[in-house]
């Protein structure tokens, strides 16, 4: 099994405590996003987990606690998403600075090969044009050089419920201009760029189709082949692999105006009051009415894999 954690928010900034916490316990409990009164049990344990892939826009508050996750026996690599944007589009993020520090020195401490860089989504407007992302993007390839081997890339989607003057569509054309100016831009840095849920036209500026549950990046890392399949339940494009994700939608107080997974900073806001570091459930308790299922929980280890 390979364990999310998570695309719904950022367990690493804000529930790492709470997270540990679930580690030691030996169990997390999980709603049912449309079903409220489902609740799941998964089992953690690294006999069941393969792998964890954390996804964070600022990990320091887990910097601490790597040692702990390395001492429960757990393997785990982290999609770190870094962009040049300041607080108009990221509002709850510390200065940028810091966090490509903060980047750097995870990838000191865990590898470069297990934190994969994220300068996503793209966002095109008057203020942040195509001049502007050449110039960021390759100033931040230069911060980055040596600490990461693979930037993932992915263009803004305006969801209806997105209301800002700040987003806007990219057309085909702008799509494949930012593209060849990121894969050459990248190559020079000796970085391999890859592209979340776009269409194929970008495989002729030389970026390939990202997988962020990369199925080959967990087997490296845990040293056995996987019996896993391709993630149906995410969009047409996408090219991950089944994972469990343990997180809540609305509890993340990045403040990104991109940001699919919060409906509304008053949601947010409750939903943070709610939460408890020692709680089964990230946010709130197990009611009366609530159905407790203990999900089938096995290694994704194929052992039909030859050993040579």
């Amino acid at each position: 099994m390979i364990l999310s954690a998570s695309r719904r928010t950022d367990i690493p900034a804000y529930y790492s405590e709470w997270f540990i916490n679930r580690s030691h316990a030996g169990h997390v409990l999980t709603r049912n996003p449309m079903n409220h009164a489902q609740i799941s049990k998964i089992i953690l344990s690294p006999d069941v987990v393969d792998c964890i892939v954390f996804w964070t826009k600022d990990p320091l508050n887990m910097m601490d606690k790597l040692r702990i996750i390395d001492k429960l026996g757990y393997k785990y690599y982290f999609q770190f998403t870094l962009t040049p944007y300041d607080k108009t589009v990221e509002r709850g993020l510390r200065d940028k600075d810091e966090i490509t520090k903060t980047f750097c020195d995870l990838s000191d401490r865990i590898g470069k090969e297990r934190v994969v860089w994220r300068y996503d989504p793209i966002i095109l407007n008057v203020a942040l044009d195509f001049t502007f992302h050449k110039e960021q993007f390759s100033r931040l390839c230069g911060r980055l050089e040596g600490y990461t081997d693979q930037c993932v890339i992915s263009f803004v989607d305006k969801y209806p419920k997105l209301r800002t003057d700040i987003l806007r569509e990219i057309s085909k054309d702008e799509m494949i201009e930012l593209g060849n100016m990121i894969s050459d831009t990248a190559k020079e840095y000796g970085i391999k760029v890859k592209a979340c849920c776009e269409e194929a036209y970008l495989y002729e500026c030389g970026i390939e189709r990202s997988s962020c549950i990369d199925k080959a990046l967990v087997e490296r890392i845990c040293g056995y082949e996987l019996d896993v399949k391709r993630d149906r339940n995410q969009r047409a494009l996408c090219g991950c692999y089944e994972s469990v994700d343990i997180g809540v939608y609305n509890t993340c107080r990045n403040g990104c105006v991109y940001c699919y997974a919060n409906y509304s900073d008053v949601s947010v806001d409750n939903n943070c009051k709610r939460h408890d570091p020692l709680g089964e459930l990230m946010v709130g308790q197990v009611g009366d009415n609530d159905k407790i299922t203990e999900r089938d929980a096995k290694s994704s280890k194929d052992l039909q894999a030859k050993l040579f």
